[in-house]
């Protein structure tokens, strides 16, 4: 369970501040499948770095799990954060130098897992998203979107219940696209709960449940029913 409650955040950009998220209520139930769309600059992304524990509200309350995220410090967030939820982003951010393994493999050399048990959970996930082949290729010897299979495997290697996604097809061709839309959808239907941030219509009419945000205002499109 995730829930928002009256939640703030305002940047200061030069001296206009901008309100990303003005007064923002939000509950998310456990395997809910949720797209958020608005214009740039609505407070989309900030939402979903919110919700991943990458950014503190000004003011408000965010539970995790009943855990009330906003009075934790930041190291007990970064646990919380490691031990539940995934991300997946537009540019990839994978690192140029590991090959897709290693680059799979990072979340586990964080939490310090020995190198066989590392290379044997790496190499699962990889072979699930059928890109096992690619295992040894460097970022640069990637598609699109194998870069994003790897990215996804990546996210999900540490079995989060949360996996937020940013314009997870905005750098992929239509059929890439497609491919990893259904992927994401398919661990939903698994059980883990999935929020995406897009700019795609189409795409986002794909959710069960779709949010837009204007100004940092959110709101909850009618169910079943498209965004305008």
């Amino acid at each position: 369970m995730i829930l928002l409650k009256d939640v703030c955040k305002t940047y200061e950009l030069g001296e206009t501040p901008l309100k990303a998220l003005d007064h923002v209520n939000l509950s998310i139930n456990p395997g809910d499948y949720l797209s958020v769309m608005g214009p740039s600059g609505s407070g989309k992304s900030t939402l979903l770095n919110m919700i991943g524990l990458l950014d503190r509200p000004d003011s408000g309350e965010l539970y995790i799990n009943d855990i009330a995220t906003h009075s934790l410090i930041e190291e007990e967030r970064a646990k919380l954060r490691q031990n539940n939820i995934g991300f997946i982003f537009q540019s990839f951010h994978l690192i140029p130098r590991l090959t897709a393994l290693e680059n799979v493999e990072v979340p586990l050399m964080l939490s310090k897992t020995p190198k066989h048990e590392r290379r044997e959970q790496s190499m699962k996930i990889l072979e699930q998203l059928g890109i096992s082949s690619r295992a040894d290729h460097l970022p640069k010897q990637l598609s699109g979107g194998q870069l994003q299979r790897v990215a996804i495997a990546r996210a999900l290697l540490m079995k989060p219940s949360i996996l937020l996604a940013d314009e997870p097809t905005g750098n992929l061709d239509s059929r890439s696209g497609s491919e990893v839309i259904e992927l994401l959808e398919k661990f939903n239907q698994e059980g883990i709960t999935l929020m995406m941030v897009t700019h795609d219509v189409q795409l986002g009419s794909r959710a069960p449940r779709k949010l837009q945000i204007i100004d940092g205002k959110l709101s909850e499109v009618e169910k079943h029913h498209a965004f305008s």
